[in-house]
């Protein structure tokens, strides 16, 4: 089945009761639910999720004079979307809020980001708290 992954980053800020009062409940130009929203398609087969807590995430490259690395990310919420194809997602646990996931015309994966914690997306689908970023791949 198709599958779309979301992630919000919440906005602290907004307000229930001037959304409450003023916009029938929902949010409006100047109180955002979400100061961002980031999509990402799975182009494979999904035909379920597996939700890893406390995981540990495998970090690789190479640095900019060619030389490899290797960091585990500790603490992380890892989302495995199983299928044609095994594809990880995820985010440190201490910036997960909440998450859902629902298996109706297609799979969706919507994570929810506390916005008051800095942080990092080294690549597409993971989000680094940025405390918890190896200090070494910080130039």
């Amino acid at each position: 089945m198709n599958c779309k992954v979301h992630f919000f980053l919440l906005n602290d800020d907004f307000s229930i009761e001037h959304a409450e009062a003023n916009h029938g409940g929902e949010e409006s130009e100047n109180n955002r639910l979400h100061e961002w929203e980031d999509e990402l398609e799975i182009t494979t087969d999904v035909t379920g999720m597996v939700m890893h807590e406390g995981a540990s995430f495998p970090l690789q490259g190479q640095f900019p004079d060619g030389k490899d690395f290797n960091f585990e990310i500790e603490n992380m919420r890892l989302f495995e979307l199983t299928g044609e194809q095994r594809t990880i997602v995820g985010c440190s646990e201490m910036l997960l809020d909440s998450y859902e996931w629902s298996e109706e015309d297609q799979a969706t994966l919507k994570v929810y980001l506390k916005d008051y914690e800095p942080l990092t997306n080294p690549v597409p689908g993971l989000y680094i708290a940025v405390q918890e970023f190896p200090k070494e791949l910080i130039f």
